[in-house]
């Protein structure tokens, strides 16, 4: 059993998550900006489908990718500076929701509700949640979303319209985090994807540790911009 949380409710440890399904800690229908920062900050993030209610997770292991150490193959390399695609931030990011909710193949629906959108663009309304857009000829053909607390970015989602798309905002959003001494990204669960690009697996206990130190550091003024040199240093 987990507990159901009423909105004065605090989390419960992370601790007493349950082992299966991996990480499945409370319910509770509030997703306050709050609430949310609350939860990112204990190393949770709320996942849910269209008729649950509001389910919070904290999976152990964690996945995770070293800002430092994000895996950029040749061809994306090429791509990259290619110059037919241009990275932006924060200059779509409902557009970018709405493109990570879109149907994939094997899935009959997405997590990304409207309930979410809502909550996630009133973060992004206040400073707290970022996106990464990449274009091509004016069209937005992938991108990814996150939230961010003083130095610590928690990744949620991205989508590709274009090969390789997704792949460029990650990478792009990795090396100018490396830039802004932000040195990690949560990538929540692991998945074979995450870790052909460099991501790599830690205990819960060690990542919920190194997360309360990070965010509660400085973090990056506003506004966010991508460095018009980064796709060289791809």
């Amino acid at each position: 059993m987990i507990p159901w949380l009423e909105p004065t409710d605090p989390f419960p440890p992370v601790e007493r998550a349950l082992r299966e399904p991996n990480g499945l800690l409370a319910a509770g229908d509030d997703l306050s900006t709050e609430r949310l920062l609350d939860a990112y900050r204990l190393g949770i993030f709320p996942w849910f489908n269209d008729d649950d209610p509001v389910l919070w997770w904290s999976p152990d292991p964690r996945m995770v990718l070293d800002t430092a150490g994000m895996h950029v193959s040749r061809s994306l390399r090429k791509t990259a500076r290619s110059g037919r695609l241009t990275v932006t931030c924060d200059t779509a990011f409902g557009e970018v929701m709405r493109g990570c909710a879109e149907p994939r193949p094997g899935q009959d629906g997405t997590w990304i509700t409207g309930v979410m959108i809502e909550a996630y663009r009133r973060l992004a309304d206040e400073g707290h949640a970022h996106s990464v857009e990449v274009w091509e000829q004016g069209a937005l053909v992938g991108g990814l979303y996150g939230v961010c607390m003083g130095r610590m970015f928690y990744g949620e989602s991205m989508f590709a319209r274009r090969s390789d798309a997704s792949k460029i905002a990650l990478a792009s959003l990795a090396h100018q985090l490396r830039r802004w001494d932000m040195p990690m990204i949560d990538c929540q669960t692991v998945t074979a994807h995450l870790a052909s690009l460099g991501a790599r697996q830690v205990p819960r206990r060690d990542f919920v540790r190194e997360v309360e130190r990070l965010a509660d550091e400085p973090g990056r003024a506003l506004p966010w911009t991508i460095d018009a040199d980064l796709p060289a240093a791809l």
